[in-house]
């Protein structure tokens, strides 16, 4: 039997208070698929999805799901729908949740699809549960089903974090793209693989992944040159 979700105290945050700004170019961006919709407007979406559910960082070409992107053109699936199957993709998995524990993946994933931050460690521990119950699918579901996420973006609009910018400050709150994607277990792995060497200070150092980088364009470069040059001797 699965445990119901916790109880957790909301804490005040932009979104949760009602604005009156003007909409601008600092007011984010919404994109809905409402009938009916043109081409461009699906494809707006769909980049739009893209970039919400696997951030700037991992929006590259190798991740995108083509089955996923027809469904939603031909309408047989809701935008609601399409974000359900990017949470639940190979890839995402592979980057987000492979890489992390399940707190860490609690919390992105809240950023992601409600737009917002957690309110506090007892909503990752709540979430966090619901994904050892449950499991990834059983979370992504309870996530989407949510009365904040109907209420926040219904069935027809890509998820984008809501009220970033607030008038009469010097800053507003940072993108979530800015925030770290691996949690300290990951780091720790990266570390203890040579990847990563983080001194006594806390610095951490990529001087070892920045000299095989080095090396192998170093190489590339010499192949290429060598071939430019037989090239000119047989011209």
């Amino acid at each position: 039997m699965a445990l119901p979700l916790l109880n957790y105290p909301p804490s005040s945050q932009n979104q949760r208070v009602k604005g009156f700004e003007v909409p601008g170019d600092e007011q984010p961006r919404q994109y809905a698929l409402e009938a009916p919709f043109s081409d461009s407007q699906v494809s707006d979406a769909i980049a739009a999805a893209y970039r919400q559910i696997f951030n700037e960082q991992q929006s590259i070409s190798f991740n995108r799901q083509p089955a996923l992107e027809s469904q939603l053109r031909q309408g047989r699936i809701t935008v609601r729908g399409f974000i359900r199957g990017l949470l639940l993709s190979e890839s995402f998995q592979r980057m987000n949740f492979d890489t992390n524990s399940n707190y860490r993946f609690a919390e992105l994933c809240v950023q992601r699809v409600l737009g917002r931050a957690v309110y506090n460690e007892k909503e990752k521990l709540a979430w966090s549960i619901v994904i050892a119950t449950k499991g990834v699918v059983g979370f992504v579901d309870e996530l989407l089903a949510t009365d904040e996420y109907l209420e926040a973006f219904r069935d027809d609009t890509v998820p984008y974090q809501r009220r970033r910018i607030l008038p009469q400050r010097g800053q507003g709150e940072l993108p979530f793209a800015r925030m770290a994607r691996y949690d300290r277990n990951h780091l720790e792995r990266l570390y203890s693989s040579g990847q990563l060497r983080k001194f006594d200070n806390g610095v951490v150092d990529r001087s070892a992944t920045v000299y095989r980088r080095a090396v192998v364009l170093t190489s590339i470069s010499a192949i290429v040159f060598l071939l430019a040059t037989l090239a000119a001797a047989i011209g």
